[in-house]
């Protein structure tokens, strides 16, 4: 069976709710043998917690969500650090820039950003990116933040090469889920076909984001192995080698051993 390791998936979700077992299940028969969930707000954060005590095979990051920025209270960040000392939690993330929602003002998202990096900096953990329409702004801060100092992953990838080689330069792997899949995403293929494979990661986002064919419907983990199979014809790999390279690098960005 080929290992996969969703490195970017929201299992915690209401959209789970009825059926979390058997979508936990079903990852488990597609040959995820390691997932990273990631709670991204003061709802999320404990049940994704919750989830990766009860199970062996899933690990937690922990962030404030650029969207919801404008929520976010100094004793937030208090209790993010605090969480970092926890042994499943291998992460901070998913952090960043969203400037296609307009919930939280740019400047509130960029300091919010700004002192997770520095969290990540201070207790030596790794950082997930969100970047949605802000590819310069966010660039910009992390070189400013001396982000390479922890590096991390950008999650989900939909911006150019040139911008993917700065981040790469800056200790980032660069993570593709369902989009890398959809028959129009030409820029992503070429970007994936371009990323070192040591630096190269496949997640869902689920229930978020689902690929093809299963567009539009919510997305579960079982589903990576469709990012696995795109990227596998990309390459000229098989399936199985990208599985176990993307594995070994997720356990490496995330210290897992």
């Amino acid at each position: 069976m080929t290992l996969l390791f969703d490195t970017h998936t929201h299992l915690d979700s209401y959209q789970f709710d009825e059926d979390r077992d058997e979508v936990i299940q079903r990852a488990k028969d597609a040959g995820v043998h390691m997932l990273l969930n990631i709670g991204f707000n003061r709802e999320t954060i404990p049940t994704t917690i919750a989830l990766a005590e009860q199970y062996e095979f899933i690990y937690a990051a922990v962030g404030w969500h650029p969207v919801d920025s404008i929520n976010m209270l100094p004793e937030d960040l208090e209790w993010i650090e605090h969480l970092c000392a926890h042994e499943k939690v291998v992460a901070i993330g998913e952090i960043g820039l969203d400037y296609h929602w307009d919930t939280s003002p740019k400047d509130v998202q960029q300091r919010v950003f700004r002192e997770q990096i520095r969290l990540a900096r201070k207790v030596g953990k790794r950082i997930v990116i969100h970047n949605r329409d802000a590819h310069e702004d966010v660039v910009r801060i992390l070189q400013e933040e001396n982000a390479a100092d922890v590096g991390g992953v950008m999650h989900c990838y939909s911006g150019s090469w040139e911008t993917a080689k700065r981040c790469l330069d800056m200790n980032f792997y660069i993570s593709f889920g369902g989009p890398v899949t959809f028959q129009n995403a030409r820029v992503p293929k070429e970007v994936l076909k371009q990323v070192p494979l040591d630096r190269l990661l496949i997640e869902t986002d689920a229930p978020y984001l689902a690929p093809h064919p299963y567009r539009g419907k919510r997305n579960e983990s079982s589903y990576v192995s469709l990012v696995a199979e795109t990227a596998a014809e990309l390459l000229g790999k098989t399936v199985e080698e990208i599985g176990a390279i993307t594995t070994e690098n997720g356990k490496k960005c995330f210290g897992i051993v």
